[in-house]
């Protein structure tokens, strides 16, 4: 894999941090990857946008931060419409739904993590590991077992269960959204050749 370029964007609080740490981790760490990780601090943490970035290589990382990223995850409106003009042209965006409402292009996906936290699993705070499972499922960038590991690792003691429940929420999600996309396609095409 040559350089490959993750943004995690959204509110302070949201967990992107940390999960741009467990991203990180699962590709550096378990799956063998050079890994450049980065992150914003300061009033971000109370609140404000918060950002990571996430560099993936088989080779040497000269430059730590995204500079086109390959995918943008965001998990508000405001980070969004932020960031999406960095996005590469055939860049994924993957969007949490349940905050973003104003897509900026057809090729979005979008997955209501939050909402899909709340009422699944009780606790939006894991909005966070929900999108980590379908950001991994949809890019293949780690292996789900890699990102497992990573994650069950870094979670507090006791939450183990509920974290892996989130990722396979998360990956469920990305599944049924891809087979919606690739059905519309096929109705699409089909309806071209009556």
């Amino acid at each position: 894999m040559s350089r490959y370029e993750v943004r995690l964007t959204g509110s302070g609080g949201q967990g992107l941090i940390m999960a741009g740490i467990i991203l990180a981790e699962a590709a550096g760490i378990h799956d063998g990857k050079n890994v450049c990780q980065t992150q914003s601090y300061g009033p971000e943490a109370r609140g404000g946008s918060s950002k990571a970035e996430v560099v993936i290589s088989d080779e040497e990382i000269d430059y730590p931060k995204a500079i086109k990223p390959d995918v943008l995850l965001a998990m508000n409106q405001k980070s969004c419409d932020s960031y999406i003009f960095d996005l590469k042209p055939n860049g994924i965006l993957l969007v949490d739904s349940t905050y973003v409402k104003q897509l900026p292009s057809t090729r979005a996906l979008p997955i209501p993590f939050t909402q899909i936290a709340r009422e699944k699993l009780g606790k939006e705070m894991i909005a966070n590991i929900v999108a980590l499972g379908a950001l991994a499922f949809l890019t293949e960038v780690v292996s789900l077992s890699s990102l497992e590991t990573a994650v069950l690792a870094r979670v507090p003691a006791g939450t183990e269960e509920l974290n892996k429940k989130a990722l396979e929420a998360g990956i469920e999600a990305a599944k049924n959204l891809k087979k919606e996309r690739e059905n519309r396609e096929e109705s699409y095409a089909s309806s071209l050749d009556e």
